[in-house]
């Protein structure tokens, strides 16, 4: 193209009067032509409205906002035949697979076994067609036994000679003989070697000193315990044994409790616990990595030294043993006999001690465990939304396992793995893309105390807070076949329900009696009752702090699910499943003993696959408001009876939670009535309407945290302190009225119960403007 030339001025000046005539006309047509362009522009953009003989009237069919080039799928609702595509290509046999080689090598946290995994899950998101997918590193301080100092509990004799020693190792049944394998130990626990005498304290709870004071004039002060697996968390355990003055906690598996006496037999021909399986984990009691509370642990961290008053962990030493071991030292135990209740399943006398039965004889404990900072890796893979990309759904499961981890975590994880699958090479034929971003989440360092999730979310809460949908759970997806059952926030039970209408029943037997369904299944095994009458839908559990879901909900207000088939707790009395934390949870005893054509695996991958959808895809959000109002009224019930003539007594204004709490119900009523009505051709509204939906669990946050607990933000909802597995509906008012008669100061301890009762109120108030009309917020006075 040649260059734009100037008029050359050394010529003569004066224009030619044809020039001059030819830029005349040329600008008078210009002129002409712009004016008629804009009459048809005015005509057809501005008045589309109206019509000529020529061109007829076009009237959109849409009641409410209508753009042109906006795309349809921003008002469209959801198509149902995605949900049939999705389940139908769920493979029992690809579950199976994926097991097989999760489980196959020990990948406790910290190791490059577990980073392995973390890059194979990287790879195969990837593969599957996900848009997005990082491994995000974080340094915390993990905890390691010493193979070159083993640790081990005696018995010493009057002269210091060793009577016995507990193995160093569970034995071999099947193949459990990896060298990487860590032994038996309590992750965080202090090294250390200490002696003395042993008191048994049954399962270690607070009622069980006091038991132990009233009955018996026995304190522990100075004294080793020893005490039973169960009830409560294994570091709530050894914190009230270190408040009662212990100098060591010895933590064993009672028969009782881990066996059936209807069936002898124990692994490797059943899932009952053999006497050399020992159980591992944490007794931090805290969450996230201990040096950092409150913040990432990323590169430029602030973090507190060990000895730090900031920093939570035990302060005596602890160690698990089975109850082959249990037996030999028991046996020597002196002292008066144990009160029916605390009697287990050994045989022999159980005693209280304290002390060995023979003059001078001790309990010795030998603990070499340290704490290490190592690099925990979360993978975050993300599927993006369509229309709403800037909201998330999260479905997620922890990577780590203490050894093989073939149910906990890594049944769970093989579930994941399959809906990430079909999800993600649905996405990648061009046949669907959800409306919402789904994020699939592989923990790190769950199992030393919700780690790798509670860094994520401490360091992206900003983002989670604002923009995150759910929170769908897996931690374990098989650790029985006897019936699905869940726990979760009031928001997320109808989506739960209606999800579980839409699984096939996995179970043969129950097909042939008429429950074709896991809905049909879960009302059938665990009905929830109240007042001894049906509510004719299922019982779902509230959260404790158990998994992931903690950090998610307790920080950033994401409504959470979690999630499982389950055994029979009516007919097996144990706490858990019993090769829990052993080396013994190994895919042989998923293939052989517990699901052996992986249908029930297929089932809660398909639960969380019809959950992520149905949250993602759906035009406006199947959150269910009524279900919160009526939690809310059970919660105030359930105060109301334990604490309730206490309470009165001291807080004039104690009605007015029910007050507060009617009022809700009546604005989550009108809210209802409001969604039913609306405009659904208008994606703004919609937006309000699924943004509001999603504010008010984040209502219930209290920024100061919980009384003694400033990083438990959700008032409603949070573990319970004397038990970091149960869950507990106003648990800081629980917290601060448990054993309030004790404390030193009553009048003191009173106080903050007014004042932490004047916040919940409050909050609930609060929470319910959330549900009003966006401008009508304000209530009148």
């Amino acid at each position: 193209m040649g260059e734009f030339q100037l008029m050359d001025d050394s010529k003569d000046s004066k224009p030619g009067t044809t020039s001059k005539r030819n830029v005349y006309i040329t600008g008078v047509f210009a002129i002409l032509a712009g004016l008629g362009i804009g009459i048809i522009i005015g005509r057809y953009a501005i008045c589309p409205g109206q019509s000529t003989a020529e061109t007829p009237e076009v009237v959109p069919d849409k009641n409410g906002v209508f753009l042109e080039g906006v795309p349809e799928t921003i008002i469209k609702e959801v198509d149902p035949e995605i949900g049939k595509q999705l389940l139908e290509a769920v493979d029992n046999k690809r579950i199976e697979n994926y097991l097989k080689f999760l489980s196959s090598k020990p990948h406790v946290a910290g190791s490059q076994t577990n980073l392995d995994l973390a890059n194979w899950i990287k790879d195969k998101w990837m593969e599957w067609g996900f848009d997005d997918v990082k491994l995000t590193p974080y340094d915390v301080l993990l905890s390691f036994p010493d193979a070159d100092n083993p640790n081990v509990v005696r018995v010493l004799n009057d002269t210091g000679g060793v009577v016995y020693e507990s193995p160093l190792k569970e034995a071999n049944l099947t193949g459990e003989d990896d060298p990487d394998a860590l032994p038996p130990y309590n992750a965080y626990s202090p090294a250390g070697l200490v002696e003395g005498d042993m008191v048994y304290v049954n399962y270690g709870r607070v009622e069980d000193y006091d038991w132990l004071e009233k009955n018996a004039s026995m304190n522990v002060t100075g004294k080793i315990v020893i005490v039973r697996y169960g009830k409560i968390f294994r570091g709530s355990k050894v914190q009230i044994a270190a408040n009662h003055g212990a100098i060591g906690v010895i933590m064993f598996s009672d028969p009782a409790d881990y066996t059936w006496e209807g069936d002898p037999r124990v692994y490797p021909e059943t899932w009952w616990l053999p006497g050399s399986g020992a159980q591992r984990g944490t007794i931090f009691t805290g969450g996230g990595d201990p040096l950092t509370p409150g913040y990432p642990a990323i590169k430029t961290a602030y973090r507190y030294p060990e000895n730090s008053s900031a920093v939570k962990l035990p302060k005596i030493p602890a160690h698990p043993i089975g109850y082959d071991i249990a037996e030999q030292i028991l046996r020597e135990m002196g002292g008066d006999e144990a009160p029916v209740a605390w009697r287990g399943g050994l045989n022999i006398t159980y005693r209280l001690g304290p002390g060995l039965e023979k003059t001078g004889w001790k309990i010795q404990m030998n603990i070499s465990t340290t704490n290490e900072i190592k690099t925990a890796y979360n993978v975050i893979g993300i599927i993006k939304g369509l229309t709403e990309p800037d909201r998330y759904v999260l479905v997620g499961n922890h990577r780590d396992a203490w050894v093989y981890g073939a149910i906990d975590p890594s049944s769970g994880t093989a579930a994941i793995m399959e809906s990430a699958r079909v999800m993600g090479q649905l996405v990648k034929s061009g046949k669907w893309r959800p409306r919402r971003s789904i994020m699939f989440c592989s923990w790190g360092a769950e199992e030393y105390g919700l780690v790798g999730s509670n860094e994520w979310v401490e360091q992206y809460q900003t983002n989670l807070r604002e923009r995150t949908v759910a929170y769908i759970n897996v931690d374990i997806s098989v650790m029985g076949n006897y019936s699905f059952l869940a726990a979760s926030t009031p928001l997320m039970y109808r989506v739960t329900y209606e999800a579980a209408k839409k699984i096939p029943n996995p179970n043969p037997a129950e097909v042939a009696a008429g429950r074709t369904t896991v809905y049909d299944t879960w009302l059938h095994s665990f009905p929830l009752r109240q007042n001894n009458v049906s509510m004719n839908i299922p019982m779902i559990r509230d959260l404790g702090s158990g998994s992931d879901y903690a950090p998610l909900l307790q920080k950033a207000g994401i409504t959470a699910v979690d999630m499982s088939y389950v055994y029979n707790a009516y007919k097996y009395k144990v706490d858990f499943y019993p090769l829990y934390h052993t080396v013994y949870e190994t895919f042989y005893a998923v293939k052989n003993i517990m699901d052996k054509q992986f249908e029930y695996h297929r089932a809660v991958s398909r639960m969380a696959t019809e959950l992520a959808r149905s949250l993602a895809d759906s035009l406006i959000i199947p959150f269910n408001v009524t279900d919160y109002s009526q939690a809310l009224d059970r919660y105030w019930k359930a105060i109301d009876k334990a604490h309730g003539e206490k309470l009165r007594a001291r807080i004039t204004n104690f009605d007015d939670l029910g007050s507060v709490i009617a009022n809700f119900s009546k604005v989550v009523d009108d809210f209802s009535e409001r969604v039913v009505k609306m405009n659904r051709n208008d994606p703004l509204a919609i937006r309000a309407v699924n943004d509001q939906m999603t504010l008010l669990e984040k209502a219930f946050l209290d920024s100061e945290g919980l009384p003694g607990r400033p990083l438990k933000k959700h008032l409603l909802l949070a573990e319970s302190s004397t038990d970091s597995y149960a869950g507990s509906s106003f648990p800081g008012l629980v917290d601060l009225l448990f054993e309030i008669e004790k404390d030193p100061d009553v009048e003191a301890r009173w106080e903050r119960v007014k004042r932490h009762f004047s916040v919940i109120v409050f909050t609930i108030d609060s929470a319910a403007s959330t549900l009003r009309d966006v401008i009508r917020f304000i209530p009148e006075n």
